[in-house]
């Protein structure tokens, strides 16, 4: 089992920047894909970026404004969110996945592991 903590997030104001972190431990070679999901109240988790065999898959609501990234090292992952907006707000969540995760990198359902979430607020 893969375990994952998210840190970094917190609030700002529109138009600004944010970075999320996510220190991953546990990962094997079974650990195909790597993701951030976004979930506000109500409403269903969505994918926002993902990364697997030197692919990064955005969102295209995000796309030109989010940048994933991973230490290749240490599997750790990263979020850039630059020109946030206030509908970007929500709890973000890191996740960690199998080969299954091939056919959706953005869908949850693919995804086993998760962590405890980190909170970005934009306000409008």
């Amino acid at each position: 089992q893969v375990q994952l903590s998210e840190s970094g997030g917190g609030s700002v104001h529109p138009g600004g920047s944010l970075g999320l972190s996510c220190a991953a431990s546990g990962v094997t070679r079974g650990t195909f894909c790597m993701a951030w999901f976004r979930q506000t109240t109500g409403k269903e988790r969505e994918g926002v970026a993902s990364t697997y065999g030197g692919l990064n898959i955005y969102a295209p609501a995000v796309k030109g404004r989010f940048t994933i990234s991973q230490d290749n090292a240490k599997k750790d992952l990263f979020l850039q969110m630059d020109d946030l907006k206030p509908e970007d707000s929500g709890t973000y969540y890191c996740a960690a996945g199998g080969y299954a995760c091939r056919s959706g990198s953005l869908v949850a359902s693919n995804y086993v592991d998760w962590g405890q979430g980190t909170q970005v607020t934009v306000p409008s």
